[in-house]
């Protein structure tokens, strides 16, 4: 199977994710913290699970298992950066500024890879940027600049950056170890900052609560987590150990176009779902912001090719 069609089945598949984990955020959790506490009890539970099953594979270096766990808390730390924006924000502006990482990635494939950019992709990161800013407007709500300097922007931004330096240590470590136990290895570092980050008293709290009451955001987070979350990451890393990392990093930006699909989908089906905004403006700057940010990543891969 082509990696190309892989990848996108990994952003279709990770999409999804988004809608649940906003599910969970919107309508139980209290606090910030809740979400990624329950998401670091999974993702642990998966990372001991998958290598308990799969084992250390013979012949295995230091190396490419340390970027394998570097990748995981990289990773871990970039979604901390997401999960704060998205406890405030609506998913649908939320994710696609996150899913500006492609460029990121990039340009780091650019200096650690050795994958050179050429003029097209460079235009491609201008185009994905002005998506970026464009989806954060809102009608009446004043000034790019402002947008700009916007503290949700600002951490997204952030947190984008650091997610695309995931992706070259997970293709480092993917090209020396199996699929599934570069992934159980990532589970665990993932887990590991999640815990650090926010095993807190409200969202403790939280957790009992919810196990307690037996509140569906278990059931949400469980299906999530264990099964959508996972089939989404291990295509995206069975991808990446196909291809050159800059290529499908920047297929997996289609995650934004699945995303605004879906949350529209839902909050026109359903009114107020997800405390989105479905007013046609908005929808309109949705939609085009959207295509901008995959058009961009687009020719980023095909400028790569």
């Amino acid at each position: 199977m082509s990696w190309v069609v892989i990848g996108l089945a990994g952003a279709a598949v990770s999409g999804i994710v988004s809608i649940f984990d906003k599910t969970v955020i919107y309508r139980y959790a209290t606090t910030p913290h809740t979400l990624p506490l329950l998401i670091g009890i999974a993702q642990t539970f998966v990372g001991v699970v998958v290598l308990a099953v799969v084992r250390v594979p013979e012949g295995a270096e230091w190396e490419p298992v340390f970027w394998a766990l570097v990748s995981g808390v990289v990773f871990g730390l970039s979604a901390q950066f997401l999960i704060r924006v998205l406890y405030w924000n609506e998913v649908s502006r939320t994710i696609p500024v996150f899913q500006s990482y492609p460029i990121f990635t990039a340009v780091y494939a650019f200096f650690f890879l050795g994958e050179e950019l050429g003029v097209v992709d460079w235009l491609a990161v201008a185009v994905v940027v002005a998506g970026s800013v464009l989806i954060s407007f809102r009608p009446g709500s004043g000034s790019i600049r402002g947008i700009l300097l916007d503290r949700a922007f600002v951490l997204l931004m952030i947190g984008s950056a650091i997610h695309g330096s995931a992706h070259i240590f997970g293709k480092v470590a993917v090209d020396e170890l199996p699929v599934l136990f570069t992934h159980a290895l990532r589970s665990l570092g993932l887990g590991a900052v999640f815990f650090a980050f926010n095993l807190r008293s409200g969202s403790v709290d939280d957790v009992r609560t919810f196990v307690r009451t037996r509140s569906p955001a278990l059931r949400f987070v469980a299906m999530n987590e264990l099964i959508i979350a996972t089939v989404g990451l291990l295509l995206l890393l069975w991808a990446l150990a196909l291809g050159p990392a800059a290529l499908v990093t920047a297929l997996s930006g289609a995650r934004a176009f699945f995303l605004v699909v879906y949350s529209t989908a839902l909050a026109l089906v359903w009114k107020g779902a997800l405390g989105e905004v479905t007013t046609p403006g908005v929808i309109a700057i949705k939609m085009v912001s959207t295509m901008l940010i995959v058009a961009g990543v687009a020719a980023i891969a095909m400028g790569s090719a």
